[in-house]
């Protein structure tokens, strides 16, 4: 593989294509409601996957575990194999560090700047860099998602498509080996979305992050997807290629693509 000076401080190029997530039999219930029921799966350095399933099937739990916000009840996850149900908050927000968002809304502080909002993401990362460098890091992420000329708009002054890129340009500030979408395309026009798909798509291949990209936009998942899981009630349903998932005999799997 050839060298790429934008992957992140200390990434081993050499581990490309192992596990980078792995989800072992990972349950959790809130009361009554079992969410997870035993889910098991791994994401590979520099893999997409995608996640697939109705509203309540599990999706979200699944991600607030990743990132330690949700306790799981019984089971194992491991980043960098690290079990990271083993840790405490501090050693937590270490492991954090290595992830990115995109939030389905963006999640942009309205009284901010893009410029003031991707410093202070940057500041809570590396805390040692001057101005002068935290500006040359901000003007690079910005370049990364071709808005470089919005540095000094506040989110309000931007459409939806724009709000999302500079959401993403705010995940890719820290040089994470872990990206999470949260609907990425979801509440933009044709046009738009298949801008982001495009965005996702060179972001992967340009940093080499893992992604999870949680969609229910079959476009979203057939383009950025190298693998893709449907969740049903906890459970994984189907796994494999967006083709082996579209052919799937399974009427439950197939009522996805009905229209």
């Amino acid at each position: 593989m050839k060298n790429n000076k934008n992957l992140p401080v200390g990434y081993d190029q050499s581990a490309t294509g192992t596990s980078l997530i792995e989800f072992k039999n990972v349950y959790k219930s809130y009361g009554n409601n079992k969410v997870l029921n035993g889910i098991s799966f791994t994401v590979k350095r520099g893999e997409n996957l995608v996640i697939l399933g109705k509203s309540g099937s599990g999706k979200s739990v699944a991600v607030k575990c990743l990132v330690g916000l949700t306790k799981v009840d019984k089971g194992e996850i491991f980043i960098s194999g690290e079990d990271i149900t083993k840790l405490n908050e501090e050693e937590l927000n270490r492991i954090r560090m290595k992830i990115g968002f995109l939030f389905q809304n963006g999640a942009l502080y309205d009284s901010m700047t893009v410029r003031e909002n991707l410093i202070f993401t940057l500041q809570h990362n590396q805390k040692n860099l001057t101005e002068q460098e935290m500006e040359s890091v901000v003007k690079e992420a910005l370049q990364n998602v071709g808005l470089e000329e919005a540095i000094d708009q506040l989110p309000a002054e931007l459409s939806g498509g724009m709000r999302k890129r500079i959401g993403l340009a705010r995940a890719l500030i820290i040089k994470p080996e872990i990206i999470i979408y949260d609907e990425p395309t979801g509440g933009l026009d044709t046009i738009t979305a298949r801008e982001i798909i495009e965005l996702i798509r060179n972001i992967g291949l340009k940093y080499n992050t893992s992604s999870i990209i949680i969609t229910h936009d079959l476009t979203c998942a057939k383009y950025t997807g190298d693998r893709v899981i449907v969740l049903k009630d906890g459970l994984i349903k189907a796994e494999g290629s967006y083709k082996d998932i579209e052919n799937n005999a399974d009427d439950w799997v197939k009522s996805f693509f009905e229209k």
